[in-house]
């Protein structure tokens, strides 16, 4: 039996349900094999990039491992970014890439490439296998890492002859996930002794609370604190909850802000948020100035690294946060009767004016309230964190915290193979577009019904606007010649509307984009030079240089 066989036996035995990737000769055997799993299909992409967005996306919505194969050499640069995105956001994922074959190494073989020392930085185990008859245990021993403890990205190099290599049948190894040990009794009283004692505090949730929201509200109504959340918490928390504050950090809301900045509280409690710069405005000192500092984590790294921490809770969030809730309640702390609103922004109104917040703003209008908006990076991004509102739990995907372009693109496609039956829509810019646009055409092959919302301005917005506040100008080739992203649509046979004026958006319009059995294209053409909602980063930069 050749040695990537087993590979592939084990993948299936663990619940592998696709493989995300482009074939190339390095990996051929791999994909050879492949055929005799059809209920493991493989998701060819455009762009070995993509893919490993896509895979963090659906790692992030299936709750499970993800698999990314990437060719020897170039196919396994370009997945680079992907892991250290993953890394960034623990996410499990398993990258596979081809490598020369072993008797040729360091023979400046075609596509020759230590990738096992480039992902070492950006992952939790990275190994180049050198016998066939180890392939089988390494694959097994990186995937029991990635899910183990804090979740995380993996990386095995497998050689041509080593996977075409045969081997004895060998047993399947067992995966044994490694937890999280559960906190202590010690210290869930010692963190229920300062609750207890009533002082007025607010809790901080980034998205280390994914999967743990329904624990972070009982905790806020036993408590009768405020929630605030971070940029890529946004979605987590439904906005008409009376404890909901918004979001605080880059482009977050005004009342949010004067909560942290100039509120009265005296404890913070921060919950699966590592306090990184896009969180914490720029790492905004009055964040935790005075206030006692509880911070729940299943990451260690993070205690203190900016803040100081007087009770660092590091273990599982759902475990830590019920053990947590138990014991306040144990102490006859009850949820009262009604919890106190929150003071926070008035609901953005929408006016009939063609710029971004009003475009968006009417999208979500004419939208199911259950979509899922995996966001691009580009200046529409703040628009999205300010304005538009949180009707559904987990409704928003951004990816700020690493800020890869075209990486929401690729993530819709993850979303809607985790979850098939959750409507999704890509929001992007066309700078993004013409990133990884062509993953269009992988929903299309795939029949994935994703809608792709561009917003077409013709620039690197992002970018614009960082240079015109930083230095006052921007270099003109930051804007470029306007081009048809509908009429592309339309070369690729894929159902397509071109937004010219706001009165092009329509229920109609949207809905003959909707609900198809492949993807759909609206472009928004528009060029909006207002200076997009990003809260502080507008001072951030425009002090430099002062």
């Amino acid at each position: 039996m050749k040695a990537v066989r087993n590979v592939l036996e084990y993948l299936e035995g663990n619940g592998v349900k696709y493989i995300f990737g482009i074939p190339a000769g390095s990996v051929n055997a791999f994909y050879d094999q492949l055929l005799d799993f059809p209920e493991m299909p493989p998701i060819v992409t455009k762009h070995e990039g993509a893919a490993s967005y896509m895979a963090a996306s659906y790692a992030k919505y299936s709750r499970q491992l993800s698999v990314c194969i990437g060719s020897s050499g170039p196919g396994g640069t370009n997945l680079l970014t992907g892991a250290a995105n993953a890394m960034r956001e623990h996410l499990p994922i398993l990258f596979l890439t081809g490598a020369v074959p072993v008797s040729t190494m360091g023979l400046n073989a075609s596509q020759e490439l230590d990738a096992q020392s480039l992902f070492q930085p950006v992952t939790k185990y990275s190994v180049t296998v050198l016998k066939p008859e180890d392939l089988l245990a390494e694959v097994a021993k990186a995937t029991q890492i990635a899910l183990s403890g804090v979740p995380g990205p993996v990386h095995v190099a497998m050689p041509i002859d080593v996977q075409m290599g045969n081997v004895e049948h060998l047993s399947m190894p067992k995966l044994e996930v490694e937890r999280t040990a559960p906190i202590s009794n010690e210290l869930v009283k010692r963190v229920a002794d300062r609750l207890m004692q009533k002082k007025k505090g607010f809790i901080f949730a980034g998205q280390g609370v994914r999967n743990s929201v329904a624990q972070v509200v009982e905790l806020a109504e036993l408590l009768d604190w405020p929630i605030v959340a971070t940029p890529v918490a946004k979605g987590l928390f439904r906005g008409d909850h009376p404890l909901f504050s918004g979001v605080f950090g880059f482009a977050g809301n005004e009342q949010t802000s004067l909560l942290v900045n100039e509120g009265d509280a005296e404890t913070l409690m921060v919950l699966g948020s590592s306090l990184g710069e896009t969180a914490t405005s720029n790492y905004n000192p009055n964040l935790a100035k005075d206030r006692f500092v509880i911070q729940l984590d299943f990451d260690d790294t993070v205690f203190g690294r900016k803040y100081p921490v007087n009770i660092p809770v590091h273990g599982d969030m759902t475990d830590s946060l019920s053990q947590i809730i138990d014991e306040l309640k144990d102490r006859g702390l009850t949820r009262p009767e009604t919890v106190k609103l929150v003071e926070r922004d008035q609901g953005t109104e929408r006016d009939a004016e063609y710029n971004t917040k009003n475009v968006l703003l009417k999208l979500q209008e004419l939208l199911p309230a259950s979509t899922r908006y995996t966001i691009d990076i580009g200046e529409f991004m703040a628009y999205v964190i300010h304005h538009m509102e949180v009707l559904e739990e987990d409704t928003f995907d951004i990816n700020v915290h690493f800020g890869a372009m075209g990486s929401g693109l690729s993530a819709a496609i993850g979303s809607t193979l985790a979850e098939p039956d959750r409507p999704v829509v890509a929001l992007t810019g066309d700078g993004c577009f013409f990133m990884h646009g062509m993953e269009i055409l992988t929903a299309k092959e795939y029949n994935l019904p994703v809608l792709f919302v561009v917003m077409n301005n013709a620039r690197l917005g992002m970018v614009y606007q960082g240079h015109t506040l930083q230095y006052k100008r921007s270099h003109p080739s930051f804007e470029q010649e306007p081009v048809n992203i509908a009429a592309m649509a339309e070369a690729l046979n894929i159902p397509n509307f071109r937004v010219d004026t706001f009165d092009d958006l329509s229920q109609n319009m949207l809905d003959a984009l909707t609900g198809l059995n492949g993807p759909a294209i609206l472009e928004v053409a528009l060029v909006d030079n207002n200076i997009p909602p990003m809260g502080d980063r507008v001072k951030f930069l425009s002090s430099f240089g002062k």
